[in-house]
């Protein structure tokens, strides 16, 4: 199964620019943020030009236009992960938010001291900072799966950690970092049969191959739109029905509540009692069409084009002295290639490559912890997606002979 890239670059008009005269932009930022197709773009302009409005309590045209679009897009978003119903799906602004939305809510009132929450090695911040404030606050106790030399899980230490009867099981789907995708659906198997509740964190799975929440039968799933070609500050938690309807409102305030008096609520129904004041209406709408946008191309169709740029990417860069490219190989990684060079420091690598246009991350990636482990501060990092190309890989290639150059 194959795209037309030319056919997808043409509708991301970002990847038209020059970023100064006469040098055209290189995008390797995907894992950072997409870039936005005219889809996305046109149905925010239409919802705004036609029909905003705030939602759920106006009976006006407007009003009625805008909530209609305002859901529908949930029901395309739960359609997309093949939930059993919209309900199940929690607007919040990122996928930071959904996993403190859990931490906060689930985990404060079921957590107590001395209670094992797992993690692993190679979690974003956003997936570690939220239980280390719990831990600090509870007492909750905090155990790693560790990271191996080739980039992946050490399963037989998570087998011995679930011995120690966890309550939650919290980890990433794919690696930011190494691009490592981890075996979800064994991991969440092995921690229901110990008993524990999962948190996926799905913000690098859910926008480059499809997930199923039902076929991996995840408790909660956490992601944004923003990297899947949708709009900013807005992301998703999914989450079992019966798990959220026991969980106390994380935010007070309007649209949460069904009734209030002076001196007590009653909160709303699923999914609004986790959705406090005016939400982001525009890039529900925004996220409404990148799903719809994902969707009439493939998953299947961009995860195989994505492995092919990510092969070539990783044979590539292993032609280069001094290269060093952390991870798995390609058959257990995503569309990420985190490196290091020997002759100059990842931000400097990240530098030079801007003044042939050519745009990467440089950094811990939000995971510091991760680089500890390697014993580096950060790495250079090239992300792909659906509308990269080889000829932007041989780009990348020919900046870092460049650095090379500079500092050799």
């Amino acid at each position: 199964m194959t795209i037309n890239v030319s056919e997808i670059r043409a509708q991301f008009p970002i990847l038209q620019r020059e970023v100064r005269p006469g040098v055209p932009l290189v995008y390797l930022d995907s894992t950072a943020t997409a870039q936005k197709p005219l889809a996305v773009i046109a149905a925010m302009d239409d919802f705004y030009r036609r029909s905003n409005a705030n939602i759920h309590r106006g009976v006006h045209t407007l009003a009625e236009e805008s909530t209609a679009l305002y859901e529908d897009a949930r029901a395309k978003i739960a359609g997309f992960l093949h939930a059993a119903s919209p309900r199940q799906v929690i607007y919040t602004r990122n996928t930071t938010e959904s996993i403190n939305l859990v931490a906060y809510s689930w985990a404060r009132a079921t957590l107590k001291a001395g209670d094992l929450v797992i993690l692993t090695e190679m979690e974003h911040h956003s997936n570690l900072v939220p239980w280390q404030i719990l831990q600090a606050e509870r007492g909750i106790r905090l155990e790693f799966v560790p990271v191996t030399e080739n980039g992946l899980l050490d399963l037989e230490v998570y087998r011995q950690l679930l011995a120690q009867s966890p309550k939650l099981v919290a980890f990433t789907h794919m690696s930011n970092v190494l691009g490592t995708i981890n075996p979800a659906a064994e991991m969440i198997r092995l921690a229901h049969q110990a008993g524990a509740v999962t948190l996926l964190d799905g913000a690098q799975s859910v926008p480059h191959f499809a997930v199923d929440v039902q076929a991996l039968d995840v408790d909660f799933l956490a992601f944004s739109a923003h990297k899947m070609v949708g709009p900013t500050g807005i992301g998703v938690l999914y989450g079992k029905r019966e798990l959220l309807e026991a969980m106390p409102p994380f935010l007070g305030g309007g649209d949460m509540i069904r009734e209030v008096h002076l001196r007590s609520f009653k909160p709303n129904a699923l999914p609004y009692k986790f959705e406090a004041g005016t939400p982001a209406i525009a890039e529900a709408v925004g996220f409404g069409a990148a799903v719809d946008y994902l969707t009439g191309i493939g998953m299947e169709a961009i995860a195989a084009h994505e492995h092919a740029i990510t092969e070539y990417a990783l044979e590539r860069l292993e032609e280069i002295p001094g290269v060093k490219v952390f991870g798995p190989e390609a058959s257990h990684k995503g569309g990420v290639a985190a490196f290091t060079l020997d002759c100059a420091h990842p931000h400097d690598v990240a530098q030079i490559l801007d003044q042939d246009g050519v745009a990467v991350r440089a950094g811990h990636h939000c995971a510091q912890p991760l680089h500890e482990k390697f014993n580096i501060p950060a790495t250079t990092r090239a992300s792909f997606y659906l509308y990269s190309t080889k000829d932007e890989v041989d780009k990348l290639v020919d900046g870092i002979y460049k650095v090379k150059q500079y500092f050799g």
